[in-house]
């Protein structure tokens, strides 16, 4: 089975940083995307960050600047730095890949426990 196993979650206050890091374990390879979301309480969940399988990098406005999402291909790990943290930060993020095995019709997609960071005033 496929699991991604999230850490680096924590308190931290305004203005200092975290890393979060997220590893797939199994019969996985080749991953297509690798992205981060976060959920605030009471609101929906949104995209924070992804990074396709190109290197290419996408953003949300707010966090442009501060956050930077990297992958390591051989150790099946996605990264989301995040510097200069605001309160506005706090939510539990999510990391999420998107795989499709070579050959197949059907796209798989996986998430992540979850981990809360909390960013404090």
């Amino acid at each position: 089975q496929v699991q991604l196993v999230e850490s680096g979650g924590g308190l931290v206050q305004a203005g200092g940083s975290l890393r979060l890091s997220c590893a797939a374990s199994g019969s996985i390879f080749r991953i297509n995307d690798m992205r981060w979301y976060r959920q605030a309480p009471g609101k929906q969940r949104e995209l924070v960050a992804e990074v396709t399988s190109g290197g290419t990098t996408n953003y949300i406005d707010s966090v442009k600047g501060r956050f930077t999402i990297s992958r390591d291909n051989a150790k099946n790990t996605v990264t989301l730095q995040m510097n200069s943290l605001k309160p506005e930060d706090t939510a539990v993020y999510y990391c999420n890949i998107v795989w499709r095995p070579s050959g197949s019709i059907v796209t798989y997609e996986y998430w992540g426990q979850g981990t809360q960071v909390t960013v404090s005033s």
